[in-house]
């Protein structure tokens, strides 16, 4: 080998190197894995029945379905906390928790109004464990995030594929006039789920969708609206 090839092999070889150590440590897909593992068990499914649309279908009820948040348990039970759009109008609450169990019934502690988009449920399943919640100091543009909730269940098991808890990944796109923008799209039944910090795993909104006609839009309504909503609503 010449000089001049050593010399660029040499050349190559630093550079690779240093481009090796710019590299944050580890997978980043690791790190989802690991925080999948450890959020997904505080997801819940909710399901229910809403009116129909259209003056052919009065008085008749369609099924419906949601994602939500387990915020606090205890062996009274345990509190899930979803969109308010989920399940406004809507009978037959029942919940399932972590792709586990058997759905159980709920009951509305609390709703927010149309601004907050907060609901308050309660179920009678105890000792579940609760997702921890971030401040608004991560909620800023450009933050690594996860989605967790339950894309249209019910397409699912008409396929026999199960209805499981799935993850999403993407960033903060912008914050504005107490909602944030994430480059996820919420898909129908993912509203409602955590929306977390990928370094933490902390959760940082509620998953939901504001534009009907561009789905590629996904929203969350932040950490500080929701903790405003549950600290007015304390178990008592």
């Amino acid at each position: 080998m010449t000089a001049v090839r050593i010399a660029a092999a040499l050349l190559l070889f630093g550079l690779a190197a240093c481009a090796r150590a710019a590299q944050p440590a580890g997978d980043p897909s690791d790190r989802y894995t690991e925080l999948y593992a450890r959020l997904h068990p505080s997801v819940a499914l909710i399901t229910m029945q809403i009116p129909a649309e259209g003056a052919k279908r009065k008085g008749k009820w369609d099924e419906a379905y949601g994602s939500g948040a387990i915020v606090a348990s205890g062996a009274w039970g345990s509190r899930i906390l979803t969109d308010a759009h989920v399940v406004a109008d809507a009978r037959n609450l029942r919940a399932k928790v972590g792709d586990a169990g058997a759905a159980l019934p709920l009951r509305v502690v609390a709703v927010s109004d149309d601004d907050d988009d907060l609901a308050l449920l309660e179920i009678a399943r105890p000792n579940l464990t609760p997702v921890a919640f971030g401040s608004m100091r991560d909620v800023v543009p450009g933050r690594a995030v996860g989605v967790l909730g339950y894309p249209i269940p019910d397409a699912f098991e008409d396929e026999h594929l199960r209805a499981v808890v799935s993850l999403y990944t993407g960033r903060i796109a912008s914050v504005r006039n107490g909602t944030m923008e994430i480059d996820v799209a919420i898909i129908p039944g993912e509203s409602g789920g955590p929306v977390f910090d990928a370094s933490s795993g902390e959760v940082i909104g509620l998953a939901e969708s504001r534009f009907d006609d561009e789905r590629a839009i996904g929203f969350a309504t932040p950490v500080d609206v929701i903790a405003r909503f549950l600290a007015a609503h304390p178990r008592r």
